[in-house]
């Protein structure tokens, strides 16, 4: 019997086995203590099928139920017509997802603990309300943008307030949480973490060898997204002018499109533009447990990124000892704390991405320090801080005042 359900769009499927996956990775930490199942809405809308005619992979479908690692994962359907009907996405995930959620509530769930605010977190809420359950949200980014739209920062306000407790994977969204009147005792950070077991160094000239790429060349690497906001495109456009310095550079890209898009024709053209065809590898989307190998074969971790709550990636890539340069959004400098872990750089700014990139090839690094940063920073403390607050949600929620579950 679970007692946890956790809630969120976007999370590992047959259909999409490469979304959500740090919200896996947090989780199903979390079901080893306490039992959960997933719900996972996945947006639907009549005559869909006909558009992957013209775009291979739009909304694959993903089947109703899956079992993972012994966890049951829902993918109820619920109406999302693409435009400007999508700002009624909430309500209608949380009408697609009622039959299932008045089953589990039955069955003895007694929390929903949603991951991003919109639309995954005002649809919890509003099912909390209907069920008498309490809500946990995560903010993980993509909330930044969407206060900004000012059809939805009023949907994240009333969700984020009747949530009984807002995580946020780093600080710069906590400060986004009290801004938009969410009560600061009802505030938490909770970083991601990385699973060293997975992510560890390997012998850089083997891992070199098991890719076949050149023994001597200096190497930048990527990981994310094929997506305009990831950056990639930003780091290519410094490349001619680093090849400069160093002629030898290659850069890897691993990756794929996803629901945010795919630039992988674009990022294609602009390599062949620059004439740089020789020196930027496309790996494609690769299984966690293999992301060691391009990592432990390259010299420097760079994402160029718009937007960020807290990167899982940079604590994989400072695993397997990389140092990291990325650009000063969302939660970025927070893990990139110190000198020593890598730098950043003012969004936006080529001269200064070139520059930093140019140092970072060109020092020696302190790789040893690197990798003992990342191994600070395991799941296990996570995890056992949001065991604690779950707790603590659970107790308060137990006390005569909470609104009865709705009736059959």
């Amino acid at each position: 019997m679970a007692e946890l359900v956790v809630f969120s769009s976007l999370f590992p499927s047959a259909a999409r086995p490469g979304a959500g996956l740090f919200i896996r990775e947090r989780m199903f930490r979390v079901a080893q203590q306490r039992p959960l199942v997933v719900v996972s809405p996945q947006p639907w809308f009549p005559g869909q099928s006909l558009i992957r005619w013209l775009r291979p992979g739009y909304r694959p479908s993903a089947p109703a139920l899956e079992i993972q690692q012994g966890i049951r994962v829902y993918h109820p359907r619920f109406l999302s017509v693409p435009g400007l009907l999508r700002q009624f996405d909430g309500l209608s995930m949380a009408l697609g997802c009622f039959l299932l959620l008045r089953r589990l509530r039955r069955d003895g769930v007694r929390l929903i603990d949603a991951h991003f605010a919109y639309p995954d977190g005002e649809a919890a809420t509003r099912l909390g309300r209907w069920f008498g359950l309490p809500v946990t949200i995560t903010l993980r980014g993509t909330e930044v943008p969407h206060s900004r739209n000012p059809s939805l920062r009023p949907r994240m306000v009333r969700a984020l307030q009747a949530a009984a407790r807002v995580f946020s994977v780093s600080d710069s969204l906590r400060r986004l949480a009290l801004e938009l009147g969410v009560a600061a005792d009802k505030t938490e950070v909770v970083g991601n973490g990385v699973d060293t077991r997975i992510f560890q160094p390997e012998d850089q000239t083997a891992a070199r060898a098991k890719l076949g790429l050149p023994a001597h060349a200096r190497i930048l690497i990527s990981v994310g997204g094929l997506v305009e906001r990831k950056g990639m495109h930003r780091v290519i456009d410094c490349l001619p002018a680093l090849l400069q310095q160093h002629p030898d550079l290659l850069y890897l890209i691993v990756g794929s499109g996803g629901p945010e898009g795919d630039m992988r024709a674009e990022l294609d053209a602009q390599v062949r533009r620059l004439g740089l065809s020789g020196h930027v590898h496309f790996l494609g989307a690769l299984p966690p447990e293999e992301l060691k190998w391009p990592l432990s074969a390259s010299d420097v971790f760079v994402l160029a990124t718009r937007n960020e709550g807290w990167a899982n990636v940079f604590l994989e890539a400072m695993a397997c000892g990389l140092p990291v340069i990325t650009t000063d959004v969302g939660g970025n400098a927070e893990v990139i704390c110190r000198d020593e872990l890598g730098s950043i750089m003012p969004f936006g700014d080529t001269a200064a991405l070139q520059q930093a990139l140019d140092a970072a090839l060109g020092r020696v690094w302190n790789r040893a320090a690197i990798v003992e940063y990342a191994q600070a920073n395991q799941w296990d403390k996570r995890v056992a801080q949001l065991q604690q607050a779950f707790d603590s949600v659970l107790s308060s929620a137990s006390a005569p005042n909470q609104a009865a579950p709705v009736k059959s």
